[in-house]
């Protein structure tokens, strides 16, 4: 199958292209030709598939033309190690559990399919040479990506964090592994950590010396994987008999997450609609409300990951819908939620049912709260466990919680990270030194 950019002037990439390359020539995100509806057996049949047999489907329907079956059945199967159960939090309220991988976040699924497909590819094309992962981050990608590639032959990792804005567990799963990742940390923002990493795709000095590509969700090998659990949520939920009128709810930062949701829909998942649940960096709300786009530096919240001022991914929901706002309002709420909504939320969950929400999954769970209607069953995504936001969500609940032993392996790691300005002209100049 073939990609396109979103800005139109980049047509007839290959998948393996555009995994490489992340981002097109003219600045654009790659999209595939064609969305492939899935057929309805499959559906009719849903509820008796396992988690990988679901996602198996689902990719070869993305992938299938472009990698030979064996060789992505086992990507798909070895990805999906783990499980993301429905958990009932209320009795027409569901959490997806994303939390049960390696890093304890969602990321995981986007982030192993990547490192394993891009490893497919070097290992056909017998590369010489590094390949050049640039990633930044708001907190999990940067986990989940490294961990996603640690040791994979061929590839060295540069993660890019904004200097004292995310969680000292999530820092630690990242900057504590070595071998061929490499922890940056910038001194802004995370829109400047992906600005700088925007930029390097488009300097030609750069792409000359180097093999670079990005594991951000602006990488169609990141984020179309992740509507593999989207049609395994709905498989859990028909298996309960509670599928009709499904609304999914999605905790919305660099909108890569919500926009996989999407992509299923339009393969057919029968959900009913999407709600983009936003903390304080409520763009797309505005969007919804009012047909502009109006990006601006994003504002640090609690719930850290989602402070994203300038979606990349909105380009991709526009192009879905043909630019047509009214097409996208009709597919798509939202909502918008301040620290101290979300620490309401959170103790008030915790309070009536025993169910702990990280900060973004109470966005999640508060706009279901707000916004279901008679008749309707909400999942939200439960994104990350509460650990990876220790001091906040004790701090909320007055309770100890429970590290997991994946986490407090991290935490026993020695930090090993480089400390850079936000100029692309240091960062040109570091990875010009020290890249493959």
């Amino acid at each position: 199958m073939n990609y396109y950019s979103t800005n139109n002037q980049v047509k007839g990439v290959s998948l393996k292209d555009a995994v490489v390359k992340g981002l097109a020539d003219d600045k654009g995100l790659f999209m595939p030709d064609v969305i492939k509806q899935l057929p309805a057996s499959f559906f009719e049949n849903i509820e008796n598939l396992s988690f990988q047999e679901i996602a198996y489907t689902v990719a070869d329907a993305f992938f299938g033309e472009d990698v030979e079956a064996d060789a992505l059945k086992k990507i798909v199967y070895d990805t999906l190690s783990f499980d993301a159960p429905l958990v009932k939090v209320t009795e027409n309220i569901y959490s997806l559990e994303l939390f049960h991988g390696p890093t304890l976040a969602f990321k995981d699924v986007g982030g192993r399919f990547m490192s394993r497909l891009l490893g497919y590819f070097i290992q056909k094309e017998g590369q010489k040479g590094n390949v050049n992962v640039l990633v930044a981050t708001s907190g999990d990608t940067g986990s989940a990506v490294a961990n996603g590639f640690l040791g994979v032959e061929g590839i060295h990792v540069y993660v890019l964090y904004p200097k004292g804005l995310v969680s000292a567990i999530q820092e630690c799963q990242f900057t504590t592994l070595g071998q061929n990742i490499t922890a940056i940390e910038v001194d802004g923002t995370f829109d400047d950590c992906q600005r700088l990493v925007k930029t390097a795709f488009m300097d030609a000095d750069l792409n000359a010396q180097l093999k670079l590509t990005s594991a951000n969700s602006i990488n169609v090998a990141r984020f179309l994987p992740q509507s593999f659990y989207y049609f395994y949520a709905y498989a859990q939920l028909k298996k309960l008999g509670k599928a009709d009128n499904a609304v999914i709810c999605v905790p919305s930062g660099n909108f890569g997450n919500i926009t996989a949701g999407l992509f299923g829909k339009k393969m057919g998942l029968p959900v009913k609609r999407f709600i983009a649940a936003n903390n304080r960096n409520d763009i797309f709300l505005e969007y919804l409300k009012t047909g502009q786009y109006n990006p601006r530096p994003s504002v640090a919240t609690l719930a850290n990951a989602m402070d994203v001022g300038d979606p990349s991914n909105f380009a991709r929901v526009l192009d879905l819908y043909g630019h047509e706002h009214k097409a996208i309002c009709a597919e798509i709420g939202g909502a918008r939620y301040t620290d101290e909504d979300i620490t309401e939320t959170i103790q008030a969950c915790y309070k009536q049912t025993g169910y702990l929400l990280d900060p973004h999954g109470a966005c999640g769970y508060q706009a279901l709260k707000d916004m279901l209607h008679e008749g309707e069953t909400g999942i939200f995504l439960e994104t990350a466990h509460p650990a990876k936001f220790l001091s906040t969500v004790e701090n909320i609940i007055g309770e100890k919680v429970a590290i997991p032993e994946k986490l407090q392996a991290f935490m026993r790691g020695t930090k090993q990270s480089v400390e850079l300005s936000k100029e692309f002209e240091d960062f040109k100049a570091f990875l010009s030194a020290n890249a493959e």
